[in-house]
């Protein structure tokens, strides 16, 4: 792991599912998923909504217990209990969650802290410049407006280290203008090495970024080619 984005390197796959299936109980919301995601590259997972394309990701986050099947980050079984895999896999969900009574700029450098970033006043500054919210960071995250807030959330995951980032529809309530900066923002982190596991529905997300896809439905999980994604996502939008 190299500082806040980055990794050593390696070759092989850093996620890897095998025959994974997701889902809540002991029903299943989509076809067995079988990927191999390397250091470098963008994985979109696409589909209609409901088909399952955020409990893939919550899944590989380790925030819910697969129903069946293999799923691997970094060489080792899910376990977001454990410190190293906190430490460099960052995810950002569809949900808002921030730490009461505290201003934007206070949740984001006890994040970095908390995750060892050194001189984390420093990088946090340089990701509310970078997410535009640095006018906002004295501001308590229920004042901001709803764009503001995800592009906050999307802040927590950038103030991380991370050999791994797992996006939830990172295009969510923000403005063309955004969504595009956010784009490049990933294909960045993909340059650095950082490997990006995503869902979207916005084709130019997908193009921007340079992914390949991944199509969830109910019976199988579908590879899709980076140059077949707009027209997949044209189709099930």
């Amino acid at each position: 792991m190299t500082g806040p984005g980055g990794t050593d390197g390696a070759a092989g796959p850093v996620v890897v599912a095998r025959g994974l299936r997701v889902g809540y109980g002991d029903v299943a919301v989509c076809g067995p998923v079988d990927l191999a995601l390397a250091p470098g590259e963008v994985l979109a997972v696409v589909g209609p909504n409901g088909s399952g394309k955020s409990t893939v990701l919550k899944t590989v986050l380790g925030r819910l217990d697969a129903l069946g099947g293999i799923v691997e980050v970094l060489e080792r079984p899910v376990d977001e209990r454990e410190r190293a895999f906190r430490a460099r896999v960052a995810g950002v969900g569809d949900d808002d969650a921030y730490f009461p009574g505290l201003s934007v700029r206070e949740h984001l450098v006890l994040l970095a802290r908390g995750h060892g970033v050194d001189q984390a006043g420093t990088v946090v500054d340089e990701v509310m410049a970078m997410f535009g919210i640095t006018s906002r960071a004295d501001a308590a995250p229920t004042e901001l407006s709803s764009g503001q807030r995800r592009r906050l959330l999307l802040a927590t995951a950038f103030v991380r280290p991370r050999d791994v980032l797992v996006l939830d529809e990172p295009e969510q309530r923000l403005d063309p203008g955004t969504r595009r900066l956010v784009a490049d923002l990933i294909a960045a982190e993909a340059a650095r090495g950082v490997a990006v596991l995503l869902a979207t529905h916005d084709p130019e997300v997908a193009a921007r970024t340079g992914a390949r896809g991944l199509l969830v439905g109910e019976d199988a999980c579908t590879d899709v080619a980076r140059d077949d994604l707009a027209g997949v996502l044209a189709a099930v939008r």
